[in-house]
């Protein structure tokens, strides 16, 4: 059993900032992280552009500087890298966060460890739980929920499945390595939250007809070689080699719930005050995007990385509280 006092599970821009905030009031934060540091970001497709600039994505007083305005994912790593180090903070990487209990204190046990700990901060985020196809054929491994790269793809029919930035984003590199790329999107038109700076080359190669962009439809079936969809209430059938289903993420409500979590039954957004991040569990906070539930759009690096301060603010008034009692 080891004592800290607070534990943060989750080492993403959020999880980093509430811990930087928290050691300025001379806490000691412990940080729980499954994979390593930003590890939602490490998962990024390699060629990835942020859609924020980097004064927005920048944390804990340490200037984020690139040559261009919107910085790429390894900008990004490098940056985070550098955070975690000025900062000297406690991360413990390649350690799951298991169960959250709760008595007179908080029991956190991991894959490694068992730690016990007066406050809790839950940034877990949502990348890990991608929206899953509910059709024959979603669980044959040529499906992915993820793209890295375009290069295996090469000379290969691949499908992209949604119609924001993430299946742009994928479309357009697929198609750079050579791919024979299809998107399908139920839409009827492009998405209002596309890019604007990539919209116009994707548009363009649609017009040109180097991708097929097929608004209006829907999956019926994946099979191996091929894929049936209805588009515009006609059936389909194309070749396929691969398929990517680019069509969000969720945040793990199961464990919020474990822990006593309320959820809100329609929105998926946790139970907590909105001034200071706490949830229905006393001493237990929430940061980053999991606090909007199944809203994604809703909240990014660029506000969530306040969340730190908010929650920072309300353990010190919490503890200077105790200490006038004591």
């Amino acid at each position: 059993m080891e004592n800290a006092d607070v534990i943060i599970v989750g080492g993403g821009p959020c999880g980093l900032s509430a811990a930087i905030e928290i050691q300025k009031l001379g806490l000691h934060p412990v940080i729980i992280e499954k994979g390593n540091i930003v590890n939602a970001i490490y998962h990024y497709p390699t060629h990835q552009t942020f859609f924020s600039s980097s004064e927005k994505l920048a944390i804990g007083d340490v200037p984020f500087i690139t040559e261009e305005r919107k910085p790429k994912r390894n900008h990004a790593l490098v940056y985070y890298r550098e955070v975690v180090k000025r900062h000297a903070l406690d991360v413990r990487a390649y350690e799951m966060a298991l169960s959250i209990e709760r008595s007179d204190s908080f029991l956190v046990k991991t894959s490694k460890n068992e730690y016990k700990a007066k406050y809790v901060v839950v940034a877990t985020g949502y990348y890990d739980h991608p929206n899953k196809l509910d059709v024959p054929g979603a669980d044959l491994s040529k499906v992915m929920h993820y793209f890295k790269e375009g290069h295996p793809y090469f000379d290969r029919d691949v499908l992209v499945i949604g119609g924001k930035n993430s299946a742009v984003d994928a479309a357009l590199e697929l198609h750079k390595a050579g791919s024979r790329v299809t998107v399908s999107y139920h839409g009827t038109s492009y998405s209002k939250s596309v890019k604007p700076w990539i919209l116009p080359e994707f548009d363009g190669l649609v017009r040109q007809g180097e991708i097929t962009m097929l608004f209006d439809s829907i999956i019926d079936e994946i099979r191996d070689g091929e894929v049936e969809l209805t588009v515009n209430d006609t059936k389909e059938t194309l070749p396929n080699d691969f398929v990517f289903a680019m069509i969000g993420y969720h945040p793990d409500h199961r464990f919020l719930q474990q822990m006593g979590i309320g959820i809100d039954a329609a929105s998926g957004r946790p139970s907590f005050d909105e001034g200071t991040m706490e949830t229905n569990i006393e001493n237990l906070f929430i940061a980053g995007v999991i606090a909007a539930g199944n809203n994604a759009n809703e909240i990014f690096i660029e506000n969530g990385r306040f969340h730190g301060r908010q929650i920072a603010a309300a353990i010190a008034e919490k503890e200077a509280l105790q200490n006038r009692k004591d």
